[in-house]
């Protein structure tokens, strides 16, 4: 999965075998934890119409996929 990485260093000059290795371990570390069952346990469903705060995985999972652009229901991150 492509995706946009922003590498720092301290190093002045970095080879490009030091970024791809870089970009190999930071690959091992997100792709166990970027899945859709993560981003819900990660995240909260604050729903202004029923006001009401949603946590649970199940319901987080069900409300985004029947109603992904329901107005005045938020997405946010528990962190």
């Amino acid at each position: 999965m492509p995706r946009d990485l922003l590498v720092l260093s301290t190093k002045h000059l970095i080879s490009q075998q030091e970024i791809d290795r870089q970009i190999e371990l930071l690959n091992l570390v997100l792709v166990p934890v970027e899945n859709w069952g993560c981003f819900c346990i990660a995240n909260e469903i604050i729903d202004i119409n029923r006001r009401k705060i949603i946590t649970k995985e199940h319901l987080v999972q069900k409300l985004l996929k029947d109603h992904p652009n329901k107005p005045f229901v938020f997405i946010c991150n528990k962190n």
